[in-house]
């Protein structure tokens, strides 16, 4: 790594201390570096997207969090802790929606949850816990006879029976259909909004990302490659807008510009009149991940520091042109 540390964005106003802490850290297996020091800041209340390929190192960072895994180097604080000398009264306080859960299968929905709610000091009511994920129908039956989509409720039930202060949310929304979907998005707002609860979301769905998350950080080869809020990372994907149009000769012209409005502008000028075929294209939040993914994957921008990836203290100064892969030749005929 050269250049600043990457990292989250600074601290944001009136948050405090943050719940998840992380400085330069580092796993490897063996020869094989995964995580080349990744920084995060997660604040109260604040529902946070991690985003990544698959071997981007997402599922190891989450695991040194949660205190399973031991990270090479570097420092971390969750919840004020250092989650490898973590004791159960810190994890009391954590909830886990892992990807899949392969136990409780003879289980019975609602006497799992009683169960489980008895490891915790101050449980939610499991017949109140029910109706919230929209399990009551199926409180008598047994975990494997439910479906995928209402098993994944339970997973998620599971997760914040003992009211966690921190919640670690793996792909939660898997086999769910769209109005469960809907109403989980809900119950995840309710509960940063209203209970304080911070969340941890990884998911493969950017829409999901973009529709909870306060902030999303896109991780890339080990490293956290850009973070911001939703409305900034559109900003700045925005900033590198494609132009298309026919131009008088009958030929296809397109041109990539920071400033859509006024090439339109000159364009009309130019022709005075009319521009055939005009349209105006800006990268969503889904162009500038995949942008970020191929670019990396191809080895296309080696290892850029924070202030160029807007990933660090500079985020909303940074280079445009390295979230949306835009370029600035000119393409218009002369």
């Amino acid at each position: 790594m050269t250049g600043t540390m990457t990292s989250t964005p600074t601290t944001p106003a009136g948050s405090g201390q943050p719940v998840v802490s992380a400085r330069d850290v580092r796993m490897s297996y063996g020869s094989t570096e995964v995580l080349k020091g990744v920084d995060l800041d997660i604040h109260r209340g604040e529902v946070f997207a991690l985003l990544g390929p698959n071997g981007a190192g997402k599922t190891t960072t989450v695991e040194i969090l949660e205190g399973f895994r031991q990270r090479s180097g570097g420092e971390v604080r969750v919840l004020g802790e250092d989650p490898k000398h973590a004791d159960d009264a810190w994890r009391g306080r954590i909830g886990l929606v892992l990807q899949s859960w392969r136990d409780h299968r003879r289980w019975q929905v609602a006497e799992l949850l009683r169960h489980f709610a008895t490891y915790y000091p101050d449980p939610r009511d499991p017949e109140e816990l029910l109706e919230l994920v929209g399990l009551t129908h199926r409180a008598g039956h047994r975990v494997d006879q439910l479906s995928g989509g209402q098993r994944r409720r339970v997973d998620v039930a599971l997760g914040i029976v003992g009211r966690p202060e921190l919640l670690f949310l793996d792909e939660p929304t898997t086999g769910f259909d769209p109005e469960a979907r809907r109403e989980f998005h809900d119950l995840v707002e309710r509960l940063a909004r209203d209970e304080g609860v911070t969340v941890l979301l990884t998911t493969h769905d950017l829409a999901e990302a973009e529709r909870l998350a306060d902030r999303i950080a896109m991780l890339v080869n080990g490293r956290i490659r850009v973070c911001g809020t939703p409305t900034e990372l559109a900003r700045r994907a925005a900033a590198q807008a494609e132009v298309r149009w026919t131009a008088a000769d009958g030929a296809p012209r397109r041109e990539r510009t920071a400033d859509p409005s006024r090439l339109v502008w000159e364009l009309h000028r130019e022709a005075d009149g009319p521009i055939a075929d005009l349209e105006v294209r800006r990268p969503t939040l889904e162009d500038t991940y995949l942008h970020m993914v191929h670019e990396h994957a191809a080895g296309t921008t080696g290892d850029r520091s924070a202030a160029d990836t807007g990933t660090g203290r500079n985020a909303g100064t940074a280079d445009n042109t390295a979230l949306t892969g835009a370029g600035t030749g000119e393409e218009r005929a002369a």
